[in-house]
């Protein structure tokens, strides 16, 4: 019998999908991360006038729509202060094969020499540094692509401290992923951090992967991206619409970098994806160049429900690092505080399911409704007091 490759043996299911699993169905769900706003009219009325007109009957170019990439030209020059060449981006299937391109692309499976030649390090794959705790699919794509993970811990502030980073550096390095705002901490990059990002991706010749999907939700700072700061080609930019216009599942991403980056990517896509799809690319097309009152909008909710969800945590007695942008917080919790909510009606995540220095806190995705969200509050707060009890 054919047996499993050894890289999806060491990916799980995903903790979050098995504690959704475990919840009653009429349970409040603060474990999903995705905006509770409706994508958009002029996005959904784009894609609904390219239906109707045969626009999306066909394949389109591998890399999107022409008009698509320079719409997100236009927003790099709009939002970041960068020039980028449309020829230098792909539309990707969300931001999840963005991230996947970009790591299969550049990541090196153990035994990528003849044994003879291999020294012993090379006994595993090239290594990928990423925040712990940090987004689930950093782990899993790596040993995806046969890569060997390596999480490095967090600032108290839950941001990530470029010293760590180039500490865990080493000659078996392929890249290192930053990601601000934050999944799973809302914790927000300063501009010191990033060109700190950009120069140790130009002095030790590695990749910087920057995952930068919920770069319109910062509360307190700004958002500034390592691309600004880069000067050898070495930083690569990882986005999507899904967080900014609330299109979760119209999963329409892109990832962009030096030519000679995205062509190797591209190779990747091609053949995994062939092009994203075709109604979405004009959903997003439309997003990105129509008014953007619908992103402010959000970003204005979601600030509002974090000070409320921080309030209550305080009552509670629950230390938090205050969140500065995204949709998460991600208190200390005592032992068994997880499992007691849940079973009072309240999906949170446990956060060892963002990697093992996420133990003894949980995440707490508060995109949703202000009435639900006071509502969770107070039952986790009898579940807090229950445990002291």
């Amino acid at each position: 019998m054919t047996g499993f490759s050894s890289r999806v043996e060491a990916v799980s299911i995903s903790g979050i999908r098995e504690v959704f699993e475990a919840a009653g169905e009429d349970a409040i769900n603060l474990g999903l991360g995705q905006p509770d706003f409706p994508t958009p009219d002029h996005a959904r009325e784009a894609a609904i006038e390219a239906i109707q007109s045969g626009k999306v009957d066909a394949y389109t170019s591998n890399k999107g729509t022409l008009e698509l990439r320079e719409a997100i030209a236009e927003k790099h020059a709009r939002d970041n202060d960068l020039d980028v060449d449309p020829e230098d981006i792909i539309a990707t299937s969300g931001g999840s094969e963005a991230l996947h391109v970009a790591l299969e692309a550049h990541v090196d499976s153990a035994g990528h020499r003849p044994a003879n030649e291999r020294t012993q390090s090379e006994s595993a794959g090239q290594e990928v540094i990423f925040p712990d705790p940090g987004f689930v699919s950093y782990d899993a794509l790596t040993h995806l692509a046969g890569g060997t993970p390596k999480p490095v811990g967090l600032r108290e502030d839950l941001t990530m401290a470029p010293e760590a980073v180039e500490e865990a550096i080493t000659d078996d390095t392929a890249a290192f992923v930053v990601n601000s705002p934050a999944n799973p901490t809302g914790a927000v990059q300063s501009p010191e951090d990033m060109r700190e990002f950009a120069r140790i991706a130009d002095e030790h010749d590695v990749l910087c992967i920057s995952d930068e999907v919920y770069e319109h939700q910062v509360f307190e700072g700004e958002h500034r991206s390592p691309a600004e700061f880069d000067e050898s080609g070495n930083v690569v930019v990882v986005n999507a619409c899904s967080k900014a216009y609330s299109m979760t599942g119209w999963r329409l991403g892109w990832v962009t970098g030096a030519t000679d980056r995205i062509e190797r990517m591209l190779r990747v896509h091609q053949y995994a994806q062939a092009c994203a799809s075709a109604p979405a690319q004009y959903a997003a097309e439309a997003a990105l160049t129509g008014p953007q009152d619908p992103v402010a909008e959000m970003r204005e909710a979601f600030q509002e429900r974090r000070d409320i969800l921080l309030s209550g945590f305080d009552e509670m007695g629950l230390e938090c690092p205050t969140p500065k942008g995204a949709f998460y917080a991600m208190p200390k919790v005592p032992e068994g505080w997880v499992d007691e909510v849940i079973e009072r009606g309240v999906v949170v995540v446990p956060g060892d399911a963002f990697g093992e220095n996420g133990s003894g806190y949980a995440r707490i995705s508060y995109a949703t409704d202000t009435e639900t969200l006071r509502e969770a509050i107070d039952i986790m707060a009898d579940a807090t007091a229950a445990l002291r009890e």
